[in-house]
């Protein structure tokens, strides 16, 4: 099966980001407690916008390294850079993202937050085109102090051939 950049890149997508959302309080005393709520949205991969630096070819495959735009809707409105590296094995028709993103938005009406996540994976079987991942938005930036982990389920294309995907988790807001 020839895999070309728009499917890397697609499949890049249910890859691709998110967060969760939620507010702190404040307790007792005013010391802040952590507040965690659950979150669901949507996002899109903005394939169309994507920069492929590299490819180098394997002996079962290709590993392809580029950078890529997604946008998110619902609980995290925002968007997501990230650089991905793609490890496709056609001998076992799978393709592995892994790579670092940073999240720009807000969680739930919160103020903007970035946070960063270096530890995310998507996996995708090449022969039926399910995709599944994990986010692990963790590494606070700038805003409210908030870590969210998030599980995406690739949910096709959209009408210019940018993968879509669902997401959920939980988000913990440690304060500001």
């Amino acid at each position: 099966m020839r895999v070309d950049s728009t499917v890397l890149v697609g499949a890049l997508s249910a890859g691709c980001i998110l967060l969760c959302s939620g507010a702190a309080y404040a307790g007792e005393n005013g010391v802040s407690k952590v507040h965690s709520v659950q979150v669901t949205g949507t996002g899109t991969d903005l394939l169309n916008a994507a920069l492929v630096h590299s490819k180098k070819q394997t002996p079962t495959g290709m590993v392809q390294q580029s950078t890529e735009i997604v946008e998110l809707e619902g609980d995290l409105t925002g968007r997501v850079l990230y650089q991905v590296t793609s490890t496709i094995d056609y001998a076992n028709d799978s393709l592995l993202n892994t790579g670092d993103q940073v999240f720009s938005g807000t969680v739930a009406g919160s103020d903007p937050v970035m946070i960063h996540d270096g530890r995310f994976n998507f996996h995708v079987n090449l022969k039926t085109g399910a995709d599944t991942g994990f986010v692990y938005l963790v590494d606070h930036i700038a805003g409210p102090k908030v870590r969210c982990t998030l599980q995406i389920v690739g949910t096709g294309k959209d009408a210019d051939a940018n993968p879509t995907f669902r997401y959920s988790g939980h988000c913990d807001f440690r304060g500001k």
